[in-house]
């Protein structure tokens, strides 16, 4: 009895979910109104069959048997809503077989009721032709069932067969099964308690059926079910398992209870050997691979979940890869589709040809494929995916394609498939076989497309950053080129200073120690540049303790070769920043030899240094040409743009302005055409020692 009750409790419980489920996606189709009510009439039937194991009395009985005949007869009004449609375009002889199962179904209803009149009678004689009218009620019933699910199988069209033919299953096999128990019943006269009992787990075992049928039926049903195929395929390694180990624990049990003094030896023998082979099932990928292909064929109406499939390619090309493992990471993302494990990545080089620029457990590295073979124009023309052993199988399906030979050669590639990106033949990828053997339709070549054009803008992005990076080294280069180069030509006008001066002042020992300073100061510093040419890099002299007056004084003194002579006046005793020396001297140069340049042999330059608050203010004052307000907001600041035509380079400002910025400081300008400019640099963060 308690297995009995457990049963109808199950069936119950998995009928009152399915309810729950149907309701909550009902928008008022009245089929989905139907299997609705039927489905709840059914929990009730359940939870009847429960209440009369549990307490079998005349209320119980009748209880039980009303919500049955009430059961059967929604079951039977959603079968006849469904054959609607398909008997409004029969033909009339088709639409006379179709109203038998209904003369059946209401002549049983007749008998059933005749039944419960003659059981209202108090003789015996009565109540014995009641329970022989009530079994040939349930069993017509049973009976009008079958040949309207049999009527309807056989009037849907072969292409929309898969979304009710477990409708169908389920419903015919609740039907044969009442056919049984009550063809049993009248036989014997009396129903078997087994075969009820075993009713509730029957009943139970139809609603997964129910539900996959609903679930491929949304739009006619009114509901829209979503099984995860994780779920489901977890869900089936699970109930797997558990009867595996059923199974072998009942197996075990006559082990030892039929083996004599050995049985509990071979007892322990036998289990430890079923669960090793229960570990290698459940960790064999090529077992995996098979259950989720055939979970996808005959469980769902897609091949396969877009939503998972898409989230799960997405996470692979955009994880945390970076550089050349994206390509590895394309790969895999795409394989992992087919379940396949190694493949290879082309995509056309500088030249037009195909060349092999990743490669996952397949060697194909110093393989070419030309631009011009046959299969690149019909990866290019076509856009179809090249099967292998199709192409083999059947090459006309390839028009005249030809496989170049080291490929034909090969055993271990399965699939080609083109990789496009704006329209054209970007590159193509190669997959080796899968884990389990697959053949592939129209939906595994739509979906490896569509990943290999996602996996496509992965790669164009990484190649675009690889040039990028490599454009940003060569215009550091050039920069780093510019700003050597204008040191130099300061360098060289000294130098040439002089060369000038010497025929003059030859004679001059004075002269002679400042040229032969000037030369060491050139040649160390035309070394230093040298050196960071070299290295692609400027490379400082070293951070260090810079005084502002000294340096300011020896700027001075090295444009002092130049007309006019710059001077120097300082308001601050001492007044000391963390800089590099030489760079610094190098850059206040700059804005003072610009300064000389500007301004006419009678003109004047005048460095100050001042200093408020913490902070120190180096001015550059000339009485030169000046500068319009639109040159200085436009051009001044800007790499090579120059008011001296050939003569300047135009970074001199620029270069200033970054180290000053590199130091925390600011700088600015004011000027006005023909009455002079001012540079003013502010350095913060001062070290004053006095």
């Amino acid at each position: 009895m308690n297995f009995g009750l457990l049963g109808y409790s199950l069936s119950a419980v998995l009928y009152l979910l399915f309810a729950l489920l149907l309701l909550s996606g009902w928008r008022g189709r009245i089929e989905g109104a139907a299997l609705l009510v039927a489905v709840a009439l059914t929990a009730l039937w359940s939870v009847s069959g429960a209440i009369l194991l549990n307490s079998e009395n005349l209320y119980t009985i009748g209880g039980y048997y009303f919500f049955e005949v009430v059961k059967n007869l929604c079951w039977f009004v959603f079968l006849y809503q469904l054959m609607t449609p398909l008997r409004r375009k029969g033909s009339e002889e088709r639409k006379l077989i179709q109203r038998i199962p209904v003369a059946v179904f209401l002549l049983s209803m007749f008998l059933l009721l005749a039944a419960f009149l003659l059981s209202s009678l108090s003789s015996s004689y009565s109540v014995d032709y009641a329970v022989d009218l009530q079994m040939v009620g349930h069993l017509g019933i049973a009976i009008a069932g079958l040949i309207m699910v049999e009527q309807l199988f056989r009037n849907t069209r072969m292409d929309h067969r898969w979304a009710v033919k477990y409708l169908y299953l389920g419903i015919g096999a609740s039907y044969a099964y009442d056919f049984f128990l009550y063809a049993d019943a009248l036989l014997f006269r009396e129903v078997s308690f087994s075969l009820w009992t075993a009713r509730g787990y029957i009943s139970a075992f139809v609603v997964p059926m129910l539900v996959i049928s609903a679930a491929r039926n949304p739009t006619t049903w009114s509901t829209k079910i979503f099984v995860s195929r994780q779920v489901v395929f977890h869900s089936i390694t699970i109930f797997g398992t558990g009867l595996y180990l059923f199974g072998m624990s009942a197996a075990g049990y006559y082990i030892r209870a039929y083996g004599g003094d050995w049985g509990t030896m071979i007892q322990v023998v036998f289990f430890f050997c079923a669960l090793v082979m229960l570990l290698m099932i459940l960790f064999s990928i090529s077992l995996r691979a098979r259950l989720r292909v055939f979970l996808s064929k005959h469980f769902f109406s897609n091949k396969y979940d877009y939503r998972e499939e898409w989230l799960k390619l997405i996470h692979t090309l955009a994880g945390e890869a970076r550089g050349d493992k994206i390509r590895e990471q394309a790969i895999k993302a795409v394989a992992a589709i087919v379940e396949s494990t190694h493949g290879a990545l082309w995509i056309q080089n500088e030249g037009g040809d195909y060349h092999c620029v990743k490669s996952l457990q397949m060697d194909v590295q110093n393989a070419l494929v030309r631009h011009d073979s046959s299969m690149i124009e019909f990866l290019d023309k076509k856009d179809w995916i090249i099967h292998i052993e199709e192409y083999r199988r059947d090459p006309d399906l390839y028009d005249d394609m030809m496989l170049p030979g080291w490929i034909d050669e090969r055993n271990d590639i399965w699939l080609i498939i083109p990789i496009r990106h704006q329209h054209k033949l970007y590159g193509f990828l190669m997959l080796g076989q899968p884990q389990s053997p697959r053949q592939i339709n129209w939906e595994d070549r739509d979906l490896l497309k569509t990943a290999c054009q996602q996996a496509a803008s992965y790669l164009v992005l990484l190649e675009a950053n690889e040039a990028l990076a490599q454009a940003q080294q060569f215009e550091a280069f050039n920069r780093l080129s510019a700003f050597v180069v204008h040191d130099l030509k300061n360098l060289i006008a000294q130098l040439d200073l002089v060369v000038k001066n010497s025929a003059k002042h030859k004679n001059n020992p004075e002269f002679m120690e400042d040229a032969i300073g000037t030369v060491g100061h050139a040649v160390n510093k035309m070394n230093r540049l040298l050196k960071q040419l070299r290295k692609g890099r400027f490379e400082p002299g070293g951070e260090r303790i810079v005084d502002l007056n000294e340096a300011l004084k020896e700027v001075v003194v090295e444009q002092s070769g130049f007309s006019p002579v710059p001077t120097l006046e300082s308001t601050v005793q001492s007044a000391k920043i963390v800089a590099d020396y030489d760079r610094f001297v190098s850059v206040i140069g700059h804005l003072v030899r610009n300064a000389q340049e500007a301004t006419t042999p009678e003109g004047a330059v005048t460095v100050k240094l001042n200093k408020t608050a913490g902070v120190a203010t180096i001015e550059i004052v000339d009485d030169g040409s000046g500068m319009d307000a639109t040159f200085i907001k436009n051009r001044l600041f800007r790499p090579f743009e120059t008011t001296k035509g050939n003569a300047g380079m135009g970074i001199g400002v620029y270069e200033s302005r970054e180290f000053i910025r590199s130091l925390g400081g600011h700088i600015w300008v004011e000027s006005s055409v023909n009455v002079g400019t001012t540079f003013t640099v502010e350095l913060p963060n001062m070290m004053d020692k006095t």
